[in-house]
């Protein structure tokens, strides 16, 4: 006689049956519930017991499936589904083979885990490569197959994951076959409710996943894919949500969609709880220091969501799909922290250089707060040169290597590696910004005066008010001459060399209607254009940033050499017209950027008159073509019109003495409104200003004399001059007109990068080329109106040049 079970409609010996009280619960960690499991009731012990007494295949598979449905969980104080399966397998380690010599894999048990121990996942995914290898040319498919199980464990067939059996969001096939082409990053969104999922996954089907490869001997081979469940909990601990990988537990096989676990008193009911794979992601990493495109185990992430159902069809899910490609980058930061060490060393004794030389021209050799603060100032411009130039030639870097390459040896950063490449180009832009307001401000404050070397025409009868007769005075000199020396000038404050629009334009052009945009893509395709029909992978931000920011310059580059080599050859050079203007007017530049260094355009006419008719000045024009006159240089037999001048310490405070009495008031727009004595001590200013100046250059005041030198290529080179102006003043020949220093003109290299900052700025904020256009001409427009008239007021501040005739 024997006493008998009965369990899922089989009968069994209670001598081999658990005596343990089996849990038939089925867990919500998400939820934080747990419910009676009809299913589990059912056919847990049933199928446990023909597991373990009669080493039944099929229910040691539907054993394991059970596990999968509990997540994988296992908990020591639970007689649940994995307890169960793991005191199975382990009360039959003595008594049955391995699978394939995987010790985890036991004769007639279903590969669920790859053990618990410390530490075993690191080794499982990065110890071993696949022995074949990858390429971004010719076929590049991943070839994933999985072995799929229904729930009763009996196994279904083996099928290629393409046709996405493990995409749960709709698309075409093409574009579901994308996601296992080998080097493109694959992202699928959508939502999806609740009623679909029920229609459509009445019962969970279980997959055993693997990836085929071909064998040096051409042989078709597989290798087991582990799975990382976030959902697992081993002893109530989520141990595959921690950031160390030494503390997974890895799986194998997974499900869908299962909603049978969450019906509570009849399999025929609609279930009170569905379990939705909702997160989805293949992670492929690169082999270090590989030629041959070696790749690691792959891993499959997977996320379920518990959908406590309340109304099936007003209910949604949103499901992700993505494939991952990643490598290690610690070489590529340790050679950019290399990079930026160097030159942000060499960028450190660039500052101090520009800051000494600073010094000097403003005459103080004291070191005081001011020079900290324009330490920093320089400093920030220089880094933000550093930093350009590392980002520019990292980005150009993975463009190059990334796309060109045949066999695989690099991958792209990843999302999150990228933050720090992002952080390197936001801290370009804020120091190059910075630099560009400086510049900005000294641009806007420079001391500037109009000397006026004409001289009155004889004399006229002239009549006296209040006395009733006449007198001679001196014929006036007409101010029209200085009006429009000083309207050019205007005009030219904002000149560029190149063409602001036009570089907006083309960039667009370029990147949006012929594509280069696409090469930005993170997939391995080199491709301009692309069917709209295919899968479009997601941009990468280093990639959009190389290529706009090489595309960007290359037209620069080619609209600066076309404007030197050709358009002012041939067409306008604005700069050379500007100090031909000045001598046929008559009229010189005196110009001071700092308190004791600027720049003097000598514009003295060599015919001593300038204000005549015009058959005069045919004629004077064609003595001055046919060499019957004198050249137009300050130092005689010279064409020498343009220096920088060092000014010594007693010049500046004579310069200061009467332009402290040029500019009391608040500019002379107002003359009309001002009082008679106002104006008069301004004209009195002006004159005295005019005269001091004029007898300066002539050499009048010998205690305020001056000579004439070339700089030293090393003086060049550095931009600071190694000699004191310490009695006399010193003029450096300057035949290079860097008074355009001053002006928009001499500074379009900060210019053109503080424009390509701004706009890879804006477009690694939104992902939009068009916006980042837009945002950056206006900009553009933004800050040339600002130093245009800022810049006007100041002209007419310091020159007395009414600012309704700047037009």
């Amino acid at each position: 006689m024997f006493r008998a079970s009965h369990f899922g409609g089989l009968c069994f010996s209670n001598t081999g049956s658990f005596r343990q009280r089996v849990i038939s619960t089925a867990r919500y960690g998400e939820l934080g519930m747990s419910l009676n499991s009809e299913w589990f009731a059912k056919y847990l012990q049933a199928a446990a017991t023909a597991c373990w007494s009669h080493a039944n295949l099929t229910s040691c598979q539907a054993l394991g499936n059970m596990c999968v449905m509990n997540m994988n969980s296992y908990d020591s104080a639970t007689f649940d589904a994995c307890r169960l399966f793991h005191y199975i397998f382990e009360s039959t380690a003595g008594l049955s083979s391995n699978v394939h010599s995987i010790p985890f894999w036991r004769q007639n048990l279903p590969w669920l885990f790859y053990g618990d121990q410390p530490g075993l996942a690191p080794q499982v995914l990065s110890t071993t490569h696949l022995p074949t290898n990858f390429s971004f040319k010719g076929q590049n498919q991943l070839k994933f197959v999985a072995a799929s199980y229904d729930i009763r464990g009996n196994f279904i067939k083996w099928q290629t994951l393409e046709g996405g059996v493990l995409q749960l969001c709709p698309d075409t096939e093409t574009r579901l076959d994308a996601a296992y082409s080998f080097g493109t990053t694959y992202q699928q969104n959508c939502e999806i409710s609740l009623s679909k999922f029920l229609a459509d996954f009445p019962s969970p089907i279980f997959y055993d996943v693997y990836l085929e490869y071909t064998g040096n001997d051409q042989h078709h081979y597989i290798w087991a894919v582990p799975v990382l469940n976030l959902n697992l909990q081993h002893n109530k601990m989520f141990v595959n949500q921690d950031s160390s990988s030494s503390k997974w537990l890895l799986t194998r096989r997974i499900f869908l969609v299962d909603a049978v676990s969450g019906r509570e008193n009849d399999l025929g009911s609609q279930p009170r709880v569905i379990r939705i794979a909702t997160q989805i992601s293949l992670s492929i990493r690169l082999v270090p220091n590989t030629k041959n495109g070696n790749i690691y185990t792959p891993l499959l992430s997977i996320a379920y969501s518990d959908i406590d159902i309340k109304n099936a069809n007003s209910q949604s899910v949103k499901v992700s799909f993505s494939v991952k490609y990643e490598m290690n980058q610690g070489d590529a930061f340790v050679q950019t922290d290399i990079a930026l060490g160097v030159l942000g060393g060499l960028a450190v004794l660039s500052s101090l250089l520009k800051t000494a030389g600073w010094k000097r021209r403003i005459g103080s050799p004291m070191i005081d707060l001011q020079t900290v603060m324009k330490f920093l100032v320089y400093y920030a411009g220089d880094l933000a040169n550093v930093f350009f130039i590392v980002t520019v030639g990292t980005g150009l870097y993975w463009l190059i290597f990334f796309k060109a390459q045949k066999s695989v040896s690099v991958l792209l950063p990843m999302p999150v590696q990228e933050e720090r490449f992002v952080t390197y180009v936001g801290c370009a832009f804020a120091m190059k910004a910075l630099q560009f307001l400086h510049k900005l401000i000294s641009q806007i404050t420079i001391d500037i005066f109009f000397i006026d070397w004409e001289r009155p025409k004889g004399k006229v009868l002239k009549a006296v008010e209040g006395e009733g007769g006449v007198r001679s005075a001196t014929v006036p000199v007409s101010i029209w001459r200085t009006y429009f020396v000083a309207n050019e000038w205007n005009e030219i404050q904002t000149v560029r060399k190149i063409n602001p629009l036009f570089q907006v334009l083309a960039t667009l052009f370029f990147l949006e209607v012929v594509g280069f945009k696409h090469l930005a893509l993170m997939d391995s395709s080199s491709s301009l254009s692309r069917n709209m029909s295919d899968y479009i992978a997601p941009y990468s931000r280093i990639l959009r940033y190389a290529v706009a920011t090489a595309i960007w310059l290359v037209i620069g580059i080619i609209q600066v050499f076309f404007f030197a080599a050709f358009y002012e050859r041939f067409i306008e050079d604005k700069i050379r017209q500007f100090v031909d203007l000045c001598s046929m007017s008559n009229v010189s530049v005196f110009l001071l950027s700092h308190r004791c260094f600027g720049y003097y355009i000598h514009g003295r006419s060599v015919h001593g008159h300038a204000d005549t008719n015009m058959e005069e000045m045919n004629m004077n024009l064609k003595r001055e073509a046919e060499s019957l006159c004198s050249q137009r240089g300050l130092v005689p037999n010279t064409d020498g019109q343009t220096f920088q001048i060092a000014v010594s310490d007693q010049m500046r405070q004579h310069y200061d003495r009467i332009h402290e009495t040029l500019t009391r008031r608040n500019g002379p727009a107002r003359l009309l409104t001002s009082s008679a004595s106002t104006f008069e001590q301004s004209i009195k200013a002006y004159h005295a200003m005019n005269k001091f100046l004029g007898s300066f250059i002539d050499h009048v005041h010998k205690e305020m004399d001056y000579f004439i030198k070339d700089k030293l290529l090393l003086e060049r080179v550095l931009g600071m001059e190694f000699m004191e102006p310490m009695e006399k003043s010193i003029f450096y020949n300057d035949e290079g007109h860097s008074f355009s220093s001053v002006l928009y003109y001499g500074n379009e290299a900060t210019l053109l990068i503080f424009d390509l900052l701004f706009f890879c700025i804006v477009d690694l904020a939104c992902q939009n080329f068009v916006l980042a256009s837009f945002l950056t001409y206006l900009q553009q427009e933004i800050f040339r109106f600002i130093r245009n008239t800022v810049g006007q007021k100041n002209l007419a501040t310091k020159t007395l040049v009414d600012e309704r005739f700047l037009i």
